[in-house]
């Protein structure tokens, strides 16, 4: 059955053991994702976003992390 996303990462959530991300998380989260993805190729999005979580890295660190190695960096 077809959910929208943030059903399907409340139900994900719930199956793992964990809440699904605020708003503001995943804005950062996707954000990342994005700059991954043009960083190197599409597939890095979702893995960079796993490896800050497996890492313990809060999103907002790991979207300036992800800043700081393209060149992105916040003014």
């Amino acid at each position: 059955m077809a959910q929208n996303m943030k059903g399907w990462l409340a139900a994900f959530a719930a199956e793992v053991g964990t809440a699904p991300p605020t708003g503001e998380e995943l804005d950062l989260l996707l954000e990342l994702a994005r700059i991954a993805a043009h960083a190197s190729e599409r597939a890095a999005a979702p893995i960079t976003c796993w490896l800050a979580a497996r890492a313990g890295v809060e999103p907002r660190d790991a979207l300036a992390i992800g800043k700081r190695l393209t060149g992105e960096e916040d003014g």
